[in-house]
């Protein structure tokens, strides 16, 4: 498994994107940039990693986040 989180993954590829440039989902409207909302927004690829499945660990309890055949996430405890 890598050692750089998948969040660390989104802050470092925004951070490296040329001036001028809009992060993913913003709008430029006129000479304003709208954000779509202040909550990170991560692709489920860079959680999965290319498996069909990978374990979350959180606040002591091991999750299991899988993704079905059609394409659908699934979070069980």
């Amino acid at each position: 498994m890598k050692s750089t989180s998948a969040l660390a993954t989104v802050r470092e590829s925004t951070l490296s994107m040329p001036a001028g440039a809009l992060p993913p989902g913003a709008l430029a409207t006129g000479s304003a940039v709208s954000l779509p909302s202040a909550l990170p927004t991560l692709p489920s690829s860079s959680l999965l990693g290319g498996h069909k499945s990978v374990q979350i660990e959180h606040n002591g309890a091991l999750y299991q986040l899988r993704t079905t055949k059609l394409g659908k996430l699934i979070l069980t405890k």
